[in-house]
């Protein structure tokens, strides 16, 4: 199998030379000013071919310009936490994934420019992806079907941070300097950011750019414990433990700090480019303690919910101590490559590669400064795209994309045997425009070969299976008037399990639990229906959209009720599953005065998700509703919005239900150059009335809410 996967890299990376001989430098290339602005804020980059959002049969979110910067936190979860469908695990303000339409883990892709982080974050909450927000010039989301084709782990979407790191254009100026600096409150947070770029020759591009973000302890609002284990400490004999229950303010051992330094070089022509870079990512971050409550005989609390009362990690909670508070030291070193040519083909219009390398390693540091256990991972990634040219409304493209995956687990908390995961997908995306009318299919087709190599400390055999997985969809959108048009896609999809999923059997600190995977589990399949509805007219702008999907063999947790190194034992299982939910938006602007456009915005999303015979599945997010009212000129916008999540008290049987809050934000942007030039100062207050919030898809919410009132100070310079 890995011979196979060096044959099929080897093949890939033959399209790089291809590419770069088709790249004839031109005489006097055509400078463009590179921009990070809101121009072209609807065009996708992400689609395989130039699509805008109105063309897309599923929800998406671009997140650019000034909502970017507004918009920008530590973690890239919670950066995309007000977003449509859109909630965040929030494992500590450091350690924070998307969660999209409540699916989490290996069942959404983030991203870096089209190629995966590489790194250990699917395999557990509390290990952060290795995203950094700060050098962003855009990040897209796209949510649904349209999603499959970088991967049937995409079923439930995929994030895309999109940077300048291999440079796409030369740039007008002589240097051209991206700056952006942040303070915020909540945490004491201290960021910097900066990217230079310098044409050479009047063909080449070099670009450098480097991060470094410092924060403390996080200041949160209200108690620290939720109400119900509040209570639960309250009652306790122990004064240590009814202490806990007046614990508010800082959230111990939530600090962090981390710097990133990238290089790249890149050969840029009036048909295309071709580039590399290099990238040093290092992070150290504390993972916020809990209390571990233990199993009392005889106690009688009284719950008002229909289930037997237990905390986030299944058991029954009523003593407790502290956990102990453990940090995280990530290092990533990344080699990435990316390519495009015009071919001017009557079929064919261009290719595309892209191409990634990275070895990963963390060590979890005890609080005796001690490795407790380290997580290894090296990966590498390649796409081929070949896109076509636009025949008469027909427009397509299609690729091949190969990933490996060797991961490996060393210490005390090792919960999985040293495993490779390989695969090869072939895909495609072909679209008809026949005006009022448009036709839309995609198909995948994915081999997964997974291998987990015997250990005797985990008494697991070398284990070896292989998936082959199809999907595919096919839409129709129609146009109901100028500018509105209604969509339909139907979907079937499938995903090969994951590493974790198949070999799992040890415990695991992130989710405090003893996990037990399943090596004969069978592909996850379903099939699922979307219908969207999108247009603007006389200054409004809507769009909605409404998903139902069948399961067949979802992969869940369930709890055994037995303990092991007294942790809980959650055991890896199949069944059927319904999840179903929608999300809408629409903005309009309401009246021009003085220059200044005043216009009112809202958005609001759910999800419901069971598990056939089960019931409701873990840590999905309830409804929730943001609307706001932003005035906005050339040089000078201000907003004011007000979030309300609700209560989420459809819980399965071990986890608590989540009280719902309301939070009020408000800001002010000044870009004194215009609209045309990044160049801003954003000041921010966020969470202004200090409630506590927690979010429901997170296994920390009953231990750590969100940041209290943080304000917040964003300059950004561009020459």
């Amino acid at each position: 199998m890995l011979l196979r996967s060096v044959l099929f890299a080897s093949t890939l990376l033959a399209g790089v030379p291809a590419i770069a001989s088709e790249i004839t430098p031109p005489a006097e290339p055509a400078p463009q000013r590179v921009d990070h602005s809101d121009a072209r804020a609807d065009i996708l980059v992400t689609a395989p071919f130039e699509r805008t959002q109105a063309d897309i049969l599923s929800g998406t979110s671009i997140l650019t310009g000034q909502a970017l910067t507004r918009e920008l936190r530590p973690s890239i979860g919670d950066t995309l936490a007000r977003q449509p469908g859109v909630s965040s695990t929030s494992f500590g303000p450091n350690s924070s994934r998307p969660v999209l339409r409540g699916f989490q883990g290996d069942r959404i892709r983030v991203l870096t420019d089209g190629i995966g982080s590489i790194d250990a974050s699917t395999t557990s909450v509390d290990h952060a992806p290795v995203i950094n927000p700060l050098t962003a010039d855009r990040i897209e989301v796209l949510r649904g079907p349209s999603a499959l084709l970088f991967g049937s782990s995409a079923i439930g979407g995929v994030v895309n941070v999109i940077d300048n790191r291999i440079p796409r254009e030369i740039p007008e100026e002589a240097i051209h300097v991206d700056v952006i600096g942040t303070y915020g409150s909540a945490a004491k947070e201290r960021s910097a950011a900066g990217e230079l770029d310098v044409p050479i020759a009047g063909k080449l591009v070099a670009h450098v750019d480097g991060s470094y973000l410092k924060t403390g302890d996080l200041r949160t609002g209200g108690y620290l414990l939720s109400p119900e284990l509040r209570a639960i400490a309250a009652a306790s004999d122990e004064e240590e433990v009814r202490e806990n229950a007046t614990l508010r303010g800082r959230l111990p051992n939530s600090a962090a700090e981390t710097w990133e330094i990238a290089g790249g070089l890149s050969l840029v022509t009036d048909r295309g480019h071709l580039g590399f870079s290099v990238s040093r990512y290092e992070s150290t971050y504390g993972v916020p303690g809990r209390l571990e409550y233990l199993h009392e005989e005889g106690d009688d609390h009284d719950h008002d919910h229909d289930h037997d009362h237990e905390d986030e990690h299944g058991e029954e909670g009523h003593e407790g101590h502290s956990h102990e508070n453990v940090r995280l030291n990530l290092k990533q070193t990344r080699f990435d490559v990316r390519g495009e040519v015009e071919t001017d083909g009557d079929f064919l219009d261009r290719i595309r590669v892209r191409l990634a390398a990275a070895d990963y390693r963390h060590d979890e540091i005890e609080e005796s400064g001690e490795i407790g256990t380290s997580f290894f991972n090296q990966g590498y990634e390649g796409r081929l795209e070949l896109v076509q040219a636009n025949r008469g409304g027909w427009r397509g493209a299609s690729g091949v994309q190969m990933f490996i995956r060797d991961f490996d687990v060393v210490g005390e908390e090792k919960f999985v045997p040293r495993n490779t995961t390989e695969q090869v997908g072939l895909f495609t995306l072909q679209s008809v425009d026949l005006g009022a009318l448009r036709l839309e299919g995609g198909a995948r087709y994915e081999r997964t070969s997974l291998t987990a190599q015997a250990d005797a400390d985990l008494d697991v055999p070398r284990i070896a299976r292989d998936f082959d997985a199809y999907s595919g969809s096919l839409g129709v959108s129609y146009q109901l008037g100028d500018r509105i048009r209604i969509g339909l896609n139907a979907s079937r999809t499938e995903r090969a399990p994951s590493a974790e999923e198949l070999f799992a059997t040890g415990p695991h600190a992130g989710t405090q639990s003893y996990e037990v995977g399943n090596p004969d589990f069978t592909k996850e399949k379903s099939w699922g229906l979307e219908g969207t509805l999108r247009g603007s007219a006389a200054g409004v702008s809507f769009a909605v959209a409404g998903f139902y999907n069948w399961f067949d063999d979802y992969i869940y947790q369930s709890p055994t009720g037995e303990e092991i190194d007294e942790l809980p034992v959650f055991q890896y299982a199949q069944a059927n599953a319904r999840v179903w939910g929608f999300e809408a938006e629409a903005r309009a602007n309401l009246a021009t005065v003085g220059g200044y456009t005043l216009s009112v915005d809202g958005l609001a999303d759910y999800v419901r998700t069971t598990i056939t015979s089960v019931g409701p599945a873990p840590r999905i997010p309830p409804l929730r509703m943001l609307g706001g009212v932003e005035a906005n000129a050339d040089r000078l916008t201000g907003r004011v919005e007000v979030e309300h999540v609700f209560d989420q008290d459809r819980v399965s049987t071990f986890e608590l239900p989540t009280e719902g809050y309301t939070m009020v934000n408000a800001s002010i942007g000044i870009r004194p150059f215009g609209p045309g030039n990044a160049t801003s100062l954003t000041v921010s207050a966020n969470n202004i009335f200090d409630v506590e919030a927690r979010r429901h898809a997170s296994f920390l919410k009953d231990f750590a809410p969100l940041a209290g009132r943080d304000i917040r100070a964003t300059l950004r310079f561009q020459i």
